[in-house]
């Protein structure tokens, strides 16, 4: 404490300091430095502008998917700091190629870098912990990088390091391929959203095909990320090939259920049997199909209610298609009428009440059929036809059944119901004994 405050000691700091000032900071190089960092940041405040609303006229006007429309913006609102970043690059290129000294460039460059890399992800990613994750990762890199420890931390990394066979996995092998992995899987999953929405504007494709190449296309995609972010930090491929067996039994075992889902939703695309927008019914699942997963096919039935059905399942049983070729549908509604009503006049009405009904088409013509004399009537089928299944089939069916009840009611025609006449086949009397109210 003493040492602090002798004026001795305080004269002598001063003297380093004003020397260190002299001799390392006030010169001629570091000036020049300052100046090409001074100059770059005016001419991002100049360039800005420009850069930003052209970047949200790309973003707003274009069909972009979603993720390219945010970091569209994301770029739009940091377009100061992404101009001043490339150009203190280019100083650093400049000053390299010249062998000009460039270490206030290059710390304003690591301090740049940074600030914008946290920027962008922090707009991007919506989860708060895996933006403080990118955030304290990226500060430490810019730290190490001012501070020429960078090399040498990479160095202890890769030194923490073990050896099976012939594969050397280090603490740094671990973490380029996880980086790596997170964002060639992120670029993956963007660009096949972006290429998924322009198969889906084409109109020579029918929605199976668009389907059929879409999840074809994420595949690939996604393979490719993963081969591509395993040879980036030098794993052989070929070290893999000892777990194929052991693949191919837990496949053949464990996941014979999924396999064969998979396999059935592409033979579902190729044949053309069911496509999104079909109505279909399996079982006692009525509705119509909302999409054709890899596993599984969504139908929403007419409450609302949404059923996954296994690939598997359209395959292997039956499934009524009720727009595969087209979506006129024939429906058959019983009738049945007194036998003491007019037959011809039940007939007429019951076309009428067809006609009525807007929901029914009027070609092909709707028949009305007498089928058979049953035990209490006289059996009748009214036919018709509607193209909008989707809509439901029973409501259009109430309709027409309560027009012919009207119409029924309206001139007499009587909708009978069971009756049974008993008869006493016995010969004995019955005695019948009469009593007075008295």
């Amino acid at each position: 404490m003493e040492q602090l405050t002798d004026l001795s000691t305080l004269q002598s700091a001063y003297r380093d300091i004003e020397a260190w000032l002299f001799e390392d900071v006030l010169v001629p190089s570091t000036v020049v430095q300052a100046a090409f960092v001074l100059a770059a940041f005016v001419l991002a405040r100049f360039f800005a502008p420009r850069l930003q609303r052209w970047l949200e006229r790309l973003a707003s006007r274009r069909k972009l998917e979603l993720g390219l429309t945010r970091a569209g913006m994301a770029a739009a609102t940091m377009s100061e700091p992404i101009i001043w970043l490339v150009l203190q690059w280019l100083s650093v290129l400049i000053a390299a190629r010249a062998g000009w000294p460039s270490d206030l460039i290059r710390i304003a460059v690591s301090l740049l870098t940074a600030w914008v890399v946290i920027r962008f992800a922090s707009q991007l990613v919506r989860d708060p912990t895996w933006s403080k994750l990118v955030a304290l990762v990226v500060w430490t890199l810019a730290a190490l990088n001012i501070l020429d420890l960078l090399d040498e931390t990479m160095d202890l990394l890769d030194a923490l390091a073990i050896t099976l066979g012939g594969l050397r996995i280090s603490v740094l092998t671990v973490i380029k391929g996880m980086v790596s992995l997170a964002v060639l899987l992120w670029g993956a999953s963007l660009l096949s959203r972006l290429l998924e929405r322009r198969i889906g504007g084409l109109p020579n494709l029918t929605p199976a095909v668009q389907v059929l190449f879409s999840k074809l296309l994420k595949i690939v995609l996604i393979t490719i990320a993963i081969v591509a972010a395993l040879n980036t930090v030098g794993i052989d491929l070929t070290a893999f090939a000892v777990f194929s067996g052991a693949v191919g039994v837990g496949v053949g075992f464990g996941l014979q259920k999924v396999v064969s889902n998979l396999i059935s939703g592409v033979i579902l695309l190729l044949d053309k049997s069911v496509k999104p927008g079909d109505v279909i019914e399996v079982g006692q699942t009525y509705g119509w199909i909302s999409t054709l997963g890899a596993r599984y096919a969504s139908v929403v039935t007419r409450d609302g209610t949404e059923y996954l059905i296994p690939n598997e399942d359209i395959i292997t049983q039956q499934v009524v298609n009720w727009s595969y070729s087209n979506d006129a549908v024939r429906l058959k509604i019983p009738v049945g009428i007194s036998y003491k009503s007019d037959l011809r006049k039940a007939i007429a009405l019951c076309l009428e009440a067809a006609a009525e009904a807007p929901r029914v088409n009027r070609t092909p013509q709707s028949v009305c059929l007498v089928k058979g004399f049953g035990d209490s009537s006289v059996d009748l089928e009214l036919r018709i036809w509607i193209n909008d299944p989707r809509n439901g089939v029973s409501n259009v069916k109430s309709d027409v059944l309560l027009l012919i009840w009207d119409k029924f009611h309206a001139n007499g025609i009587e909708i009978p119901f069971p009756q049974r006449d008993v008869h006493i086949r016995s010969t004995e009397h019955i005695p019948v004994l009469a009593q007075s109210p008295a």
